[in-house]
Order: structure tokens, then sequence, then C-alpha cells
């Protein structure tokens, strides 16, 4: 049965990453890194203190934390199971496109990339939600940029992406109720305490 599920996501994988150009090569090359989305996360910084004032304190701790939890979760997964990426899978290593030579550790299952980039997405779509709907088709897009950019650069499968959003999208609902009863009580105590 793993066997299987291993053939189908080399499969697919090879598919998905089998699809580059020069000029995709740049651009998912760029999206992995954190200057690009410096614009967006100023708005969004923005964005939350209009809406939130000075309880964005609390709403950066969540993050902070939610984040921290995602990237030791993967780390433990990568660890525990050993599942090599695509980059260093000696079954298919000489058929994957990398990007300037990056390959990734040696282990990926699954990627912190899509678990965070997912989590903080939702997270913060569940506090934009009344306010500035609009921002939840922008984050969810940049998480998905964020994920696909792992296949295209050679260092992720489509399984450890789907597991990492399935993660991120847990982490994230999880810390959305957290911070939502947070930021109602911390509302109720500044008019009753």
């Amino acid at each position: 049965m793993l066997d299987s599920l291993q053939q189908i996501d080399q499969s697919i994988f090879l598919i998905l990453n089998g699809w580059h150009s020069q000029f995709f090569d740049q651009v998912f090359w760029y999206a992995t890194m954190p200057l690009i989305w410096i614009p967006l996360f100023l708005l969004i910084f923005v964005l939350l203190i209009r809406q939130f004032k000075w309880k964005i304190i609390t709403i950066i701790i969540a993050v902070a934390l939610m984040v921290t939890a995602s990237d030791q979760m993967a780390n433990l997964a990568k660890y525990g199971t050993r599942r090599l990426r695509p980059s260093h899978d000696p079954q298919i290593e000489q058929l994957v496109h990398s990007v300037n030579e990056y390959k990734g550790g040696q282990y990926g299952f699954f990627s912190a990339h899509a678990s965070t980039t997912f989590a903080i997405a939702i997270l913060l779509s569940f506090l934009f939600r009344r306010k500035y709907r609009w921002m939840i088709p922008i984050l969810l897009i940049w998480a998905g940029i964020m994920a696909y950019s792992r296949i295209y650069l050679g260092v992720h499968y489509p399984g450890d992406i789907l597991a990492g959003i399935l993660v991120g999208v847990i982490l994230g609902s999880l810390f959305a109720l957290l911070t939502g009863y947070t930021i109602r009580a911390q509302s109720k105590c500044g008019q009753t305490c």
C-alpha cells in the first residue's frame, strides 16, 4: 500500500516538477524569499493595527507560537518518518528539476513551508473575516504559491505538501479559536475590569 502511494506521489511530482521554464525558475525561487513578501506583510500589519489596536500584541504572540509549533512538528515528522526529499531520492533524483542547485535537507515529510503559510493564512483569514474579507483570497493565494513552489523547486513531493497543508489548516484553526477567545476576553475585561 505505502509503495503504491509512493509511486503515485513520485509520478505526480515528476509531472508537476517537469513544468518549468527559466522565467518560472526565477519566479518560484524568489517567491520563497521572505523579502519579496514585505509589502504584503506590511499591509497585514497595518490592517491588524487598524482593526485590533493594542490587541495586536496578542495576535503577534499567537502567530509566533503557531509558527514555532508548525516548524517543530514538521521537524519531528521529518526525522520520525525519514522520507527522502525528491532531490535526495536515489530512484528519481536524476529526473528532478532543481533551481540554483538547491536541494534542501535530506528529509521532506511534511513541508514546513506549506504548514506554516497555511496556518498563518487560516488564522489571519479568521481575523479578517468581518472587516477585510478581500484579504482572504490574497492570503490563500500566497499560501498556495508558497506550497507549490516547494514542488517546483524539487524539494517536496505533493504528499509532503498535502500533509503540510492539513497540519497548517488544523493549527491555524486551533490558534484562530484561541486568539478569538483571548481577544474577546480582553475586550470584556477592557469594558469591565
